[in-house]
């Protein structure tokens, strides 16, 4: 397909005399390549180009005229007709001639003629296609709005007023649609077309989902053509696939696709997945890109990938023997670095290589930096593998060990070195432990993981793993979750951090009061309520836990607002029911007109006008449905229930500094701050700070000092 590719450059230029001057070339051709002209038509029809193409198409009818397979000459004198816009007699003549023919039996044979333009021809453009949706017309048939209303079927329809009733996927209700409007925005789809089985019959399509996902995502790829991860997603999940099951149905997909021989899959889960014509040979996949000469880190990365795919293929002596060979030769590239190498010959090492060629244990025992290249090895696999050539060929594993228990990132190769460490019975290991339990800030990761294994542990199975460990490594668990508030690059960490507390009924609180003393309860209950990742329910529920313990301690008192209330004015209110009312009733209405014009623009593959427009779409759902969660969620905020013995939701403070500059501040709801007017959240933090407070009471602001001198109702 060489002409293709010219055609291809051409218009990507947007050179349309060039594109012009191989055309004429082409339509000359002794020859026609059905595919070629097809897919030739089908990128023309996406781009700037197709309003030109348009008056030169019609020359395509010399090679249409050399195709003998039928349905092959339909699908070209289709195309053209689509991308024609002369509307001469002379090709009008040919479009009826081979409808008359093709349809020879259709008793609204003139009928449809009349309705698609070819009885008067002056605009026939689309004429083909806008036949077989007229003959795709009957009831319970679907077809697709290719205006933002999403896959229809067809209710009912009147030849004699020309107008038919649909239901559609993304329009409430029934909608009646005239044939000439129909003509414009609908698309037919077959049966057995993945649209119209997830519109017809969601249930059954969920069930072959389950039960052949690849099958199903092919059905997908070919349907409605190349799409990415998120794309499947959209079309899989809740209209297919419940969104609880969907990670686990996609994970599960996706292994099995890796696998499969039709389906190619993208290098990174924004490219897309594309349906191949005929199955090809992994392998073959692998050695041809192989030879296109990447760099030695992407051969690694592909080696190292098809090996966890398909480790069946070791067991080929043929395949063992080429890759070995291909891997020698990588070898004897002279800028590899000393990480690349010894990954290299991991590859040789597991496909039993001649134990000549293969030098791990040359390359360990000349290693000058061990961190260094550690960190170099992407491969997680390799690292630990890298760590166990260490055991193995270094007579001071020990010590080498000891200096990166801490440092590394992976718990799979924390756990091998500790795993070591404790085999020997090593003395360091210990003192290792302490200084982790010591400084936990140092080191937020890894004592999040060594913390799990000492405090769930039998008692004495890991170093300090035994009364007096397990409380000093609480208090420096809480030390450490109170450190990470701030600290937005480690919240997953937070988060799990949180998470282990409150698992199974906050288990791990009403543990370790039971090995606690009355001290360190107190200990703990002090940096728990200091710590504001953690919320006024987790703090009353861990006090109460240390008082089942120790009845004696003081009652947990703090003054909070209820935190699934929105607290608002009548003004506020007012505000949010406007921005509700615009969104639904004029910002979505214009997003649907633009997601309809964006359509019309051709490809929706490379249509970034219609990406947009459904970004927007999202964003407009997203903002709606958080306002209307609020609205929910809002209590009125009036005169009669704002107290003033204290600061709350409702009041207005007065407070001066030490040299008598006085600052005031307002605490509303989340809907009516305002930072410029000095008008606070209750949900933000200095707004939790104030509130309770009474007249006298301090606070931090600015890095100043200030005293609480007043306290008023703002709706006074």
């Amino acid at each position: 397909m060489t002409y293709l590719k010219q055609f291809i450059e051409k218009i990507k230029l947007n050179d349309y005399q060039g594109f012009l001057k191989i055309w004429e070339e082409y339509c000359f051709s002794d020859e026609v390549n059905y595919e070629e002209l097809k897919s030739l038509f089908l990128e023309v029809k996406k781009s700037d180009l197709v309003e030109y193409f348009g008056q030169h198409v019609n020359r395509a009818i010399f090679l249409w005229e050399k195709l003998t397979d039928e349905e092959e000459k339909n699908e070209i004198l289709k195309l053209i007709c689509d991308l024609q816009n002369k509307n001469d007699d002379e090709l009008a003549s040919i479009i009826y001639e081979h409808l008359k023919q093709r349809y020879s039996k259709d008793p609204l044979f003139n009928e449809k003629i009349k309705l698609i333009g070819l009885r008067s021809r002056e605009d026939f453009q689309g004429a083909i296609s806008k036949y077989e949706l007229l003959t795709h017309l009957k009831k319970g048939k679907f077809v697709f709005h290719k205006a933002g209303w999403g896959t229809g079927e067809v209710l009912d329809l009147s030849l004699l007023r020309e107008e038919m009733l649909l239901e559609f996927e993304y329009v409430v209700g029934q909608k009646s649609l005239s044939f000439e409007n129909a003509l414009k925005t609908l698309v037919p789809l077959k049966d057995d077309h993945f649209l119209s089985r997830r519109f017809g019959n969601p249930d059954l399509l969920e069930k072959q989902a389950r039960e052949t996902p690849v099958e199903t995502l092919k059905l997908l790829l070919k349907d409605v053509g190349p799409q990415n991860a998120a794309e499947i997603k959209e079309a899989f999940c809740d209209l297919v696939i419940p969104e609880k099951d969907w990670n686990r149905w996609w994970q599960n997909a996706r292994s099995k696709i890796k696998k499969d021989k039709k389906i190619e899959s993208p290098k990174s889960l924004s490219k897309p997945f594309f349906l191949r014509e005929k199955e090809i040979d992994h392998e073959e996949i692998l050695y041809k890109s192989l030879e296109a000469k990447p760099k030695p880190k992407e051969i690694i990365y592909m080696v190292h990938s098809f090996l966890r795919d398909f480790s069946q293929m070791t067991k080929k002596e043929e395949f063992k023997n080429s890759l070995t060979l291909k891997l020698l030769d990588v070898l004897g590239n002279e800028e590899l670095t000393e990480a690349e190498k010894i990954q290299i010959h991991f590859f040789l090492d597991s496909l039993k290589a001649d134990k000549e060629l293969i030098k791990i244990d040359q390359i360990i025992k000349s290693i000058s930096s061990v961190a260094d290249l550690l960190k170099d090895i992407d491969i997680v696999s390799f690292k630990k593998r890298f760590l166990i050539s260490i055991r193995k060929h270094k007579t001071d594993w020990e010590n080498i060990f000891l200096d990166l228990f801490l440092s590394l990132e992976q718990n799979v190769l924390r756990d091998y070195i500790l795993q070591e460490l404790m085999n020997i019975k090593s003395d360091k290991l210990s003192d290792k432990i302490k200084e982790l339990a010591h400084h936990p800030l140092l080191y937020p990761s890894a004592f999040v993981w060594y913390f799990q294994k000492v405090f769930f542990a039998k008692e004495g199975a890991y170093p300090l793993a035994n009364t007096d460990g397990k409380n000093k490594f609480f208090e420096s668990f809480l030390i450490l979750l109170d450190y990470l508030e701030n600290k937005n690059q480690l919240k997953d960490l937070a988060k799990k951090m949180i998470s282990l507390i409150t698992q199974n009924r906050y288990e791990m609180i009403q543990s370790i009061m039971t090995i606690a003393s009355l001290n360190q309860a107190k200990e703990y209950l002090l940096l728990a309520t200091k710590c504001r990742l953690l919320s006024d329910h987790d703090i009353k529920i861990i006090h109460s836990l240390a008082k089942v313990i120790f009845p004696n301690l003081s009652d947990y008192k703090n003054v909070s607002v209820e935190e699934d209330v929105i607290w608002a004015t009548e003004k506020g209110i007012l505000d949010l029911k406007k921005k509700i009312s615009h969104i639904s009733t004029i910002e979505m209405l214009d997003n649907a007109k633009e997601i309809e014009e964006a359509r019309s623009l051709g490809d929706l593959r490379e249509n970034a006008e219609y990406k947009a427009a459904l970004e927007r779409r999202a964003r407009l759902q997203s903002d709606l449905k958080t306002f209307s969660d609020q609205l929910n969620n809002l209590k009125i905020l009036t005169k009669e229930i704002v107290e003033t013995d204290k600061v709350n939701v409702g009041t207005k403070i007065i407070a001066s500094d030490e040299k008598g500059n006085k600052i005031t501040f307002i605490i509303l709801g989340p809907l009516e701050a305002d930072i410029e007017k000095n008008i606070l959240s209750f949900q933000a933090k200095l707004a939790q700070n104030l509130i309770g407070k009474t007249i006298g009471g301090k606070f931090e602001y600015e890095s100043k000092t200030y005293t609480i001198t007043d306290i008023r109702n703002f709706l006074d």
